[in-house]
């Protein structure tokens, strides 16, 4: 490997989320926050929700109706 073309490896890098949970990983970051991880995302957790900021889900079933 070339040297001084590699960015800095942290083997310990906290990595934090937006609802608590944190854990550490190796990574090019010393930090990292991120907005969804296993614990919170409905995919892992079973829950559906719909995180919608612009009504686009509130347009289409009122276009479409829920039934």
């Amino acid at each position: 490997m070339k040297k001084e073309i590699h960015p800095e490896y942290f083997e310990n890098a906290s990595v934090s989320c937006i609802c608590g949970n944190s854990y550490t990983t190796g990574a090019t970051q010393n930090e990292i926050r991120v907005e969804i991880c296993s614990k919170c995302h409905p995919f892992y957790t079973g829950e559906q929700r719909i995180v919608d900021t612009e009504g686009r889900v509130e347009r289409m079933r009122r276009r479409y109706g829920t039934k």
